[in-house]
C-alpha cells in the first residue's frame, strides 16, 4: 500500500485494540514497567523469563516477520536480569537475551535487527555448558545502536555514544564517540559540550503529544471511507 486507506474510526478502533492487548498480555509479563508503554504490533513482542524491568515510555516497535524478544536465562544458580530505563526505543527484529544482567540506560535508541547478549552460552571446549563465559552488558544514557549491531558479553557503551550499523562490539566503548566496524573501534569523537536533544524532551508531555498525533491522523484520513478501505483490501489500485 502507498498510503493508509483506513477511515479514522477504524484507525481508532485498531489503536484501542492494540492498547488492550498490551494491558492484557504484555504488561503482566514484566516484573515492573512504568507508565506510557507503547507497542506497535503487540503480537510480535515476546517476553521470556523473570527479572525483566522497564521504566516509563518504553517504545517497542515490532513488525510482521520482525519480532522483538526480551529473554532471561535461569542457569540454576542465578537468573538473568534485563533493566530498561525511561524513554527507550527498541525497533523491529531485536533480540536482547540475558544470562547475568543487561542494563539499557534512559533515552537509548536501538535500531532494527540487533542482537545483544551478556553470554557466549557455550564454553570454548565444553560445548554443553556456559561455564564462565558471561559478564554484564551496560548501555549508559542516550546511546544509539545502529541496525544489525551485535553486542557481546562484558561490554559497556558510554553515554551519548553511537554504534554504526553492522558493528560487532566486543570491548568497552567510551562516552561521546562514534564507533563502527568488526570489531567496533572509535572512528569519531562527539563534542560533549554541545547540547543533546533527548527522546524525553520530545515525549515528556506524552498526553499533549498523543492529542497532536490524533489530530494529525484525523486530518490525514479525513477523506477515507469504509467503502474505499474495503475496496483497497479486496482490489487495490495504484491510488492505494
Amino acid at each position: 500500500m502507498r498510503r493508509d486507506t483506513r477511515p479514522y474510526f477504524i484507525r481508532r478502533l485498531r489503536d484501542s485494540f492494540s492498547k488492550w492487548q498490551v494491558r492484557q498480555f504484555l504488561e503482566p509479563q514484566f516484573d515492573s514497567v512504568g507508565p506510557g508503554l507503547d507497542v506497535a504490533y503487540p503480537q510480535g513482542v515476546e517476553l521470556w523469563g523473570a527479572n525483566i524491568h522497564a521504566g516509563s515510555h518504553l517504545h517497542l516497535r515490532a513488525a510482521k516477520g520482525n519480532m522483538i524478544r526480551l529473554a532471561t536465562w535461569d542457569s540454576g544458580d542465578r537468573v538473568g536480569e534485563i533493566h530498561i530505563g525511561d524513554f527507550v526505543l527498541i525497533s523491529p527484529g531485536n533480540q536482547i537475551i540475558a544470562s547475568e544482567r543487561i542494563t539499557i540506560g534512559s533515552n537509548t535508541m536501538i535500531a532494527s535487527g540487533c542482537y545483544i547478549s551478556d553470554s557466549d552460552w557455550h564454553d570454548t571446549y565444553d560445548r554443553t555448558a556456559e561455564q564462565d563465559k558471561h559478564a554484564p552488558v551496560t548501555f549508559e544514557e542516550n546511546v544509539w545502536i545502529g541496525s544489525r549491531v551485535i553486542v557481546g558479553k562484558g561490554v559497556t557503551i558510554g553515554k551519548n555514544s553511537i554504534i554504526g550499523a553492522g558493528a560487532v562490539v566486543t570491548r568497552d566503548i567510551p562516552a561521546n564517540v562514534i564507533a563502527a566496524g568488526n570489531p567496533a573501534k572509535v572512528i569519531k569523537e562527539l563534542d560533549p559540550d554541545r547540547e543533546f536533544r533527548l527522546r524525553s524532551d520530545m515525549l515528556g508531555d506524552s498526553e499533549a503529544l498523543y492529542h497532536e498525533i490524533d489530530k494529525l491522523s484525523r486530518y490525514l484520513l479525513r477523506h477515507n471511507t469504509l467503502f474505499t478501505w474495503v475496496r483497497s483490501l479486496i482490489k487495490p489500485t495504484r491510488r492505494d
